[in-house]
């Protein structure tokens, strides 16, 4: 345990204070336009081990390296033509993109979980770009919260999970976007591996071509991927029109519910409410029920969240 996690203010002194301490092999988390993140200094072993310590995460499971620029990600992987078409279009933002490792990398093992290629991504947010420029390195930061459990977009559902394992907390408010990047494979064919902040249907017509959708039984190349994740303490009912026995309805459109993700239908608040709103009625420590939505654009990120909510627990 950490004797205190401190808390950062997202200023230039906190900034720095939190890139010193990723420097010492610690682990911060910090606000990024998805979610909060919770950052190691992705070329150390140490420090990755400490962020799979943390959360009590599958090793097997990668995590995403951040880093400041396309430049930066271009000297850990091998850039091709797709991946200068999806960076000009989304990046910086919540895009993340699968490559193969350059030689010399530098790279820890434990963030790729061995496999030769690595999830990488350019963040917007201005609190996670200045970490990522005062630090000069790439951070491996999965979402800051204990494993399989729901992502955290503000530091308080940070420190309900975390405090008193990791070193500090950048606290810079909500999380915008609410949902955690896209993953996008392109190692081999491009492929969606995790829906997320950018619809398949944009990087689609950038890239001009059908993205290969990403089978349950395929081999793990990306964090998300777990059929249970991103699981309240409760079990969760989808495509619910009403409640069953003591459930709480979490709603979208115009319903009659405990708490709406959007009430005029709009998939984009919903989605950056969803983590939230999941963290609310999971205080309650009743079933939750959620109204059916949409899976169109982010409606499809939104349900896969739901159904790996939804789905059996690990034993």
């Amino acid at each position: 345990m950490i004797p205190t996690t401190l808390d950062l203010t997202a200023d230039p002194q906190g900034i720095a204070r939190a890139a010193d301490l990723l420097r010492q092999g610690l682990l911060v988390a910090f606000a990024t336009e998805t979610v909060y993140g919770l950052g190691g200094d992705a070329r150390s072993g140490s420090a990755v081990a400490a962020i799979y310590e943390a959360k009590g995460r599958p090793s097997f499971n990668p995590l995403i390296a951040h880093v400041a620029s396309v430049q930066a990600a271009q000297r850990f992987v091998q850039w091709s033509d797709q991946a200068q078409m999806l960076a000009d279009a989304f990046w910086p933002g919540p895009l993340t993109l699968v490559l193969p490792l350059r030689e010399g990398n530098g790279i820890s093992t434990l963030v790729t979980a061995g496999l030769d290629t690595l999830a990488v991504r350019v963040p917007a947010h201005h609190t996670a770009r200045a970490l990522l420029a005062e630090f000069d390195g790439p951070v491996a930061a999965p979402s800051a919260n204990p494993s399989g459990q729901i992502s955290p977009t503000n530091a308080e559902h940070v420190r309900a999970g975390l405090g008193g394992r990791i070193a500090a907390i950048l606290d810079d408010g909500p999380c915008g976007v609410g949902l955690e990047s896209t993953i996008v494979g392109l190692a081999e064919e491009p492929t969606l591996l995790r829906p997320g902040g950018v619809a398949l249907e944009q990087i689609e017509a950038v890239l001009n071509a059908r993205l290969h959708l990403h089978q349950s039984g395929d081999l793990l190349t990306a964090p998300g991927q777990l059929q249970s994740h991103y699981a309240p303490d409760a079990p969760v009912r989808l495509n619910a029109r009403t409640r069953q026995g003591d459930e709480v309805l979490l709603g979208f459109g115009p319903v009659e519910c405990d708490l709406n993700l959007s009430a005029k239908g709009d998939v984009t608040e919903a989605a950056s409410n969803l983590f939230a709103a999941l963290h609310k009625l999971n205080e309650s420590g009743r079933p939750i029920a959620v109204s059916p939505i949409p899976n169109t654009n982010l409606g499809a990120a939104i349900n896969d969240r739901l159904c790996r909510a939804a789905a059996p627990r690990d034993s």
